[in-house]
């Protein structure tokens, strides 16, 4: 693969491309979020993006925008063209079909499927072909595609909200509201990008949340509702719990220890069988579902972007397991005391060299609070 040498044009026509993509941040699922330019010169003369699944890709709408004077351009896109037969035809046959003149995508799609063919297979019909222009800035839009590609397995990404002195509830469990209302709806705007939001049975009880994505539906037409996943080892979810009270596919993880009980598990099963999915998966240790088996599923099922919004047990278990690929922590300019409950449930850290260690990704300011967004990382 080529890494250029790349003009400054071509380097604002990809720019302009990956503010394409972001377009479909919160409608593609499980596609990735694509963006298209084609030049002529210095002249741009058609766009487009990826707008949701089963509709035309992004190469396809700038095709379209351009026309005839798509022959001989150059197309800037951000991932690898496809090369195979989905629910839409491949992307390769329409630019070989539209005579381009050259193609540069940032990003080699790892879809094994793809996978640097539809950049062999424009090579193949004499098209020059040119990639990793704003690579990293392209890759930053479809953590979860990538991810899911490369691995099964979707992007976790885990939502918490502490108070200065890092608390998440008054000792009577009371948490509404630590964040301000900004906070609150920029969270919506995370889970209307994820493919699924995951909580525990313990949150589910105490907090009932909806876990829905309460904001108005693009002009574009309505968003993928996430998927809400419950894990919950003694299937213990209410039938009347609010997470059915919205539209959407809820799941319901239990532990196979629970299935084993069969009488009783039948029983619970049975009144919920109307609400959610319920689906018995491996233990861990502690008869809870085992983590690494709960991506698996959740990666088999397309899901890309992962939610977590759970308490402090299970969201420790994600880091504890290094399962978690990014936090996303709001902070209230409060203090609620050593006597409130903390934001997660570790091991004992005995020396400071064996803490967890974490690289800003961003911060933001977000109405009073702040928003962190942060990423594991290894080593001293």
């Amino acid at each position: 693969m080529s890494c250029g040498p790349f003009t400054e044009f071509d380097r604002a026509a990809m720019a302009r491309a990956v503010a394409l993509a972001g377009k479909g941040l919160e409608t593609t699922q499980p596609n990735p979020r694509v963006g298209c330019v084609v030049a002529r010169g210095e002249r741009i003369v058609g766009e487009g993006w990826h707008e949701r699944a089963g509709e035309p890709h992004a190469e396809i709408h700038a095709l379209r925008a351009a026309g005839a004077e798509a022959a001989g351009a150059t197309v800037y896109v951000t991932l690898e063209p496809c090369s195979h037969q989905g629910r839409t035809a491949p992307c390769v046959d329409a630019l070989i079909g539209a005579r381009v003149g050259r193609v540069v995508f940032a990003v080699t799609d790892p879809n094994p499927r793809v996978n640097g063919r539809g950049a062999q297979t424009l090579r193949n019909a004499g098209i020059p072909v040119a990639s990793g222009l704003l690579e990293q800035e392209a890759a930053q839009l479809n953590p979860g595609f990538l991810k899911r590609m490369r691995t099964g397995r979707p992007w976790v990404r885990l939502k918490l909200a502490m108070s200065l002195d890092g608390r998440t509830a008054l000792v009577s469990g009371a948490s509404q509201w630590i964040t301000g209302e900004a906070a609150r709806e920029d969270v919506q705007h995370w889970r209307a990008r994820s493919s699924a939001i995951l909580t525990g049975i313990g949150t589910l009880l105490s907090d009932d949340p909806r876990l829905d994505v309460r904001l108005p539906e693009p002009p574009s037409g309505p968003r993928p509702k996430p998927v809400r996943v419950v894990l919950d080892s003694r299937l213990r979810t209410p039938p009347d719990a609010r997470i059915f009270s919205t539209d959407g596919a809820v799941l319901i993880l239990t532990a196979d220890t629970a299935a084993g009980r069969e009488g009783e598990f039948e029983r619970k099963r049975r009144r919920l069988v109307s609400h959610a999915a319920v689906e018995a998966i491996a233990a861990d240790g502690s008869g809870r579902p085992h983590l690494p088996d709960v991506l698996d599923r959740l990666g088999r099922e397309e899901i890309n972007e992962l939610l977590v919004e759970a308490g402090a047990t299970l969201a420790g278990a994600f880091l504890q397991q290094s399962l978690a690929d990014e936090l996303l922590l709001y902070v209230a300019p409060k203090l609620l005391g050593p006597q409130a409950r903390p934001l997660l449930d570790l091991q004992e850290i005995r020396e400071l060299h064996q803490a967890p260690r974490f690289a800003f990704v961003e911060l933001s300011r977000i109405g009073a609070d702040l928003r962190l967004r942060l990423r594991p990382q290894d080593g001293p």
